[in-house]
């Protein structure tokens, strides 16, 4: 069972020099599956699940998703040691790889419950709540978290953080390179405007060489991606995923070491997401809630704005199914229009 385990471990590890970030309504089981074909080898993660939901509401809704996703981690969003173990518990129990503790959620509904970013600014009880999960389960339990709150920007503040949390087991940490402004800023402004300090994530990496450091924040391309893992353990891809999906084919190759010319074509990645879309169709599920996710695949590409338009115009019509998808396949096709002339630029 121990070398089990450390097998495990060392699988997970390798994943994670490549990770997709959380994004609060939108990294669905859906959207997931769809990462899934463009990135074969990277962590994936789920939206945050707070303590509230899995304890007292429907636990199935929020923790089912494709055996295809794994490797998977479960971010958890709350700050009770209590609840965080009971759901540590769940975590394992539906076999994900991996539990995450947000403290780098800047919303005002996360700071409503104490939990997220604010938490940041009480180490001890992140220490005490990643001690507890890691009593309940046998999953790796990392943190994800910002280099600063609001004035509390220097070095010296995530360093004590991460120092406090480390002490109770944390091996890995997640850091998004800006700070969270919880006033004044939506957490759509929180990812643009707070200045990117990458440097004082490679500093934590060089003065904590014993732990897993993972970068995220900006990162975009093949070669931000050489650039930071020249300096840390992992990267991990935010709001690329999202806009420019395809990009992860390229990024997954690069980190991964695989061929780049052996990547898929976007109608191919398509062709295989459609098992997954036709079993989701059969068991009820409205097609807008798929296709939603994969708007941004033909970005700067023949055809790209007529894809979306089809999806977006179609999709969600009562009775819509895969032959919406089917068609907008072809329309990918043609020379480039003004939009996405400007977007290839």
């Amino acid at each position: 069972m121990d070398v089990l385990f450390a097998w495990f471990f060392v699988l997970i590890d390798t994943a994670r020099r490549l990770s997709i970030a959380p994004m609060m309504d939108w990294s669905d089981t859906h959207c997931r599956s769809f990462h899934r074909l463009l990135a074969p080898h990277a962590l994936l993660y789920t939206e945050m699940v707070t303590t509230g939901a899995l304890l007292h509401g429907d636990v199935a809704r929020h923790l089912r998703y494709d055996a295809a996703e794994h490797p998977l981690a479960l971010q958890l969003g709350g700050s009770e040691p209590d609840a965080l173990a009971r759901c540590a518990e769940l975590a394992e129990a539906w076999q994900y790889d991996e539990v995450n503790l947000n403290c780098g959620c800047p919303s005002d509904r996360v700071q409503e419950g104490s939990f997220g970013a604010c938490l940041m600014r009480e180490p001890g009880r992140v220490a005490a709540s990643v001690a507890a999960m890691r009593r309940a389960t046998s999953l790796p339990v990392t943190v994800k978290h910002r280099v600063g709150v609001d004035d509390c920007e220097d070095y010296a503040f995530m360093r004590h953080f991460v120092e406090t949390v480390a002490a109770a087991g944390c091996t890995v940490f997640v850091v998004h390179a800006r700070k969270a402004w919880l006033q004044g800023l939506s957490p759509k402004e929180n990812r643009e405007i707070p200045p990117l300090t990458y440097e004082h994530v490679y500093r934590l990496k060089q003065e904590f060489p014993q732990l897993r450091i993972v970068i995220n924040g900006g990162i975009r391309s093949v070669a931000d991606c050489e650039m930071h893992l020249a300096q840390v353990d992992g990267v991990m891809i935010g709001r690329q995923a999202y806009e420019n999906p395809y990009a992860l084919a390229a990024i997954d190759a690069a980190v991964f070491g695989t061929q780049a010319g052996a990547l898929p074509t976007r109608d191919e990645v398509l062709q295989a997401y459609r098992p997954y879309v036709e079993r989701q169709l059969a068991a009820g599920t409205p097609l807008k809630h798929i296709t939603r996710h994969l708007l941004g695949l033909y970005r700067g590409q023949a055809g790209g704005r007529q894809f979306r338009r089809t999806l977006s115009e179609q999709a969600h019509k009562p009775g819509a199914d895969i032959h919406v998808l089917i068609n907008a396949i072809p329309a990918t096709s043609g020379p480039l229009d003004a939009d996405d002339q400007r977007v290839a630029a």
